[in-house]
């Protein structure tokens, strides 16, 4: 993968380059050993202009062509998805060695509001004003009266209205979301691929500046350039390779209508049981995760989704310390989106790489002692009164 960030002199043909010769390397393979390949981007169409065939061109300076290639777009979970589908093509009999690859360019000063539209246009579209309006209801006697906001993506609204919920639920406090991003942003000081790298304490949290009650900026993923790429390869292609992990379930749904307050019909954790179910394992298991954190209460609700604790004990769990390298299940060691960042349509591939290696044993300074099994969650878009869709993967050793 790439450093995470800025790049503003770099294109995706340059960050796609880069993340896959070095997948390649990784795996000791050739890129004529590539049989068929997922690319997943989800911006440059609206920020570039670049539609329909951005796999094929990002590839071909790569050598990489003659060969099944397939785009694949599906909101934050864009990453995932083509993981899932590369591993289907496997399955199916496609093809013994596939290339995942996701590359994001999203930081473009000069064309902000088309970056918000980006985003925007991950929900449904003729339906702003009544999701907006539904959002701001939700929790909105917890809202000071006073409370400042900040220009911001509409997805910061949804996940504020979400959090405000679940602290009238359970109890969840604006300090324990805190706790959460200082956990991420110290996690982060030792990912040398970062975008931010400075440790922060719950304090330094709450006192960055306010995005939307009880979200602060230092609570929130940022923009981000970057890409990443894996290479899947059947039980045969893949025999004798030590360093090998297995992809031993997933878990793939999509939004449907529930009632607010039924937190156990979330999309993530019908998710997580499908994954768990498909791997014969369960949350007890999982030795290290890696979830969606779009927002520092994102992580919280995502615990809880995975099994990780009890239903609205994510806050306090969290608290504990439970969740941080050297607790109960690190979640997130590399720092999560809000400090690693967020280039969306690598996203879900960046997860799973992290997890590789630590189910490797290469994580160096962030690695989690004797990690053997590891679950990632990955969401994207927005439907209804939750993500669009969410896919669960667990990985082993």
């Amino acid at each position: 993968m790439t450093p995470l960030g800025k790049h503003l002199s770099r294109t995706v043909k340059d960050l796609t380059r880069k993340a896959v010769t070095g997948a390649l390397a990784d795996a000791g393979l050739q890129a004529h050993q590539i049989e068929a390949a997922l690319f997943s981007n989800t911006r440059q169409p609206m920020l570039e202009g670049q539609n329909a065939v951005r796999g094929e061109i990002a590839l071909s300076p790569l050598g990489i062509e003659g060969i099944k290639i397939v785009n694949v777009e599906n909101a934050c979970a864009s990453g995932s998805s083509a993981v899932a589908l590369g591993a289907a093509m496997i399955r199916a009999g496609e093809a013994e060695t596939v290339l995942v690859v996701g590359a994001e360019k999203m930081v473009f000063p000069d064309r902000t509001e088309q970056v918000m539209a980006a985003f925007r246009g991950g929900t449904d579209i003729e339906r702003i004003e009544e999701t907006a309006s539904a959002m701001a209801a939700l929790g909105a006697s917890l809202i000071p009266a006073d409370a400042p906001d900040a220009p911001r993506s509409f997805f910061m609204d949804i996940y504020a209205g979400i959090a405000r919920a679940h602290m009238e639920a359970f109890g969840t406090t604006r300090e324990q979301l805190a706790m959460a991003a200082a956990k991420n942003h110290t996690h982060a000081a030792e990912n040398p691929n970062a975008q931010y790298r400075t440790p922060f304490t719950p304090e330094n949290v709450l006192a960055d500046k306010p995005v939307i009650w009880p979200l602060t900026r230092a609570m929130c993923a940022p923009v981000s350039d970057g890409a990443a790429a894996l290479i899947l390869q059947s039980t045969g292609a893949a025999k004798g390779n030590k360093r090998a992990v297995k992809l031993a379930g997933t878990g793939w749904t999509t939004a449907r209508a529930r009632a607010v307050d039924d937190w156990d019909g979330h999309l993530g954790k019908r998710a997580a049981d499908l994954a768990y179910e498909a791997a014969g394992l369960g949350a007890a298991d999982m030795h290290v995760a890696e979830v969606h954190d779009a927002t520092s209460f994102a992580e919280i609700l995502q615990i809880e989704n995975l099994g990780l604790c009890p239903r609205g004990e994510g806050g306090p769990f969290t608290a504990s310390g439970a969740t941080a390298r050297g607790g109960r299940i690190p979640v997130n060691a590399g720092g999560g989106l809000i400090a690693k960042g967020h280039p969306v349509g690598a996203t879900g591939i960046i997860q799973i790489v992290e997890t590789c290696r630590q189910l490797r044993g290469e994580a160096g300074s962030m690695q989690v002692e004797g990690a053997r099994a590891g679950v990632c969650e990955n969401g994207g878009g927005f439907l209804g009164i939750e993500e669009a869709v969410t896919l669960v993967t667990v990985l082993t050793r």
